[in-house]
């Protein structure tokens, strides 16, 4: 899949908090991501070819991950990959009103079924991440084909949700969700949390949305919009990610055109199209004053459909 005209080709910081006893009903998940280049897993890498701004895996060929049928009440998820199978029922997601007050806690399963979205008005906390590097071009990953929701759409660099555990659970200054986003980085992209110290994401602003994926799954969302400008190196762990490449402003709206157009079956993330279309132009502005402090507003909560 290329473009054309050749565009495709943190320190953490932590603060003690006391919880209200009503959030900690259940234990507190503290898990550690598993750092590049994944020898448990036997994973493959993908490695990032600065020549092309492509990625491309490490092996010709990947194991199967698929396990046997795992049934959860009447529902059989067959098709469900077994990493993301674990992170669907031992991730925990922070549910929140629509003012973003926290108000409990529930598996990222339930989170993302539709059903459980349309009848408990179920919203979770998360985070889309935007990093450009030195040269202000967008770092972009596509979704692997294993993931639960939208698989195989490109979006923005990372998107996910902070976890329901202490060092996420802090709203100071976004706090939890720079944590978290730290986090993720390395558990998709395999980018050290030294390429990317918490003080250096940026949030600009909050957003809240709802778009199904398919008849089963979903999304419904108080999503962070971070930005952070970082020369990283990454390495995609290819449970999560297919594909990643950096774009200019041009070779981003080659890519819009080619999806509207349904051209080379791309597909763009409803969250990422949100951002394109609301913010992310006039925030590329200041990206490249070094003036994003400028543009951030965490006081509005902006209601998109």
């Amino acid at each position: 899949m290329s473009f054309s005209n050749g565009g495709f080709s943190c320190k953490s910081t932590t603060a003690a908090m006391s919880l209200p006893s009503r959030l900690l009903a259940k234990p507190i998940p503290r898990f550690l991501p598993l750092s590049p280049p994944y020898p448990s897993s036997g994973r493959p890498l993908l490695v990032l070819n600065p020549a092309t701004n492509r990625a491309s895996s490490s092996l010709s060929a990947r194991v199967s991950l698929t396990t046997p049928v795992t049934t959860v009440g009447d529902t059989a998820d067959a098709a469900m990959d077994a990493v993301q199978r674990r992170l669907m029922f031992e991730d925990e997601c922070i549910l929140v009103d629509e003012n973003d007050h926290v108000v409990g806690h529930e598996s990222k399963y339930n989170c993302h079924l539709m059903e459980k979205i349309e009848s408990g008005n179920l919203l979770h906390r998360a985070f889309s991440v935007f990093l450009f590097n030195s040269k202000y071009e967008l770092l972009l990953q596509q979704r692997s084909a294993a993931k639960v929701t939208f698989p195989l759409v490109w979006t923005n660099t990372c998107c996910s949700h902070p976890l329901y555990r202490e060092s996420e659970l802090i709203d100071e200054n976004a706090l939890g969700v720079r944590n978290a986003a730290q986090r993720k980085l390395l558990d998709e992209l395999g980018i050290p949390a030294i390429d990317v110290p918490v003080d250096q994401f940026i949030p600009l602003g909050r957003m809240l949305y709802k778009a199904p994926s398919d008849g089963k799954w979903g999304e419904h969302e108080l999503d962070y919009l971070l930005f952070i400008v970082r020369d990283v190196g990454a390495h995609p762990n290819p449970d999560e990610v297919a594909d990643i490449r950096y774009v200019n402003r041009e070779q981003l709206k080659e890519l819009l055109r080619k999806a509207d157009a349904g051209e080379e079956g791309l597909k763009l993330s409803p969250w990422f199209r949100l951002v394109v279309d609301n913010f992310l132009f006039k925030w590329w502005d200041h990206v490249e004053k070094g003036t994003l402090n400028e543009a951030a507003d965490m006081k509005t909560i902006h209601k998109l459909a």
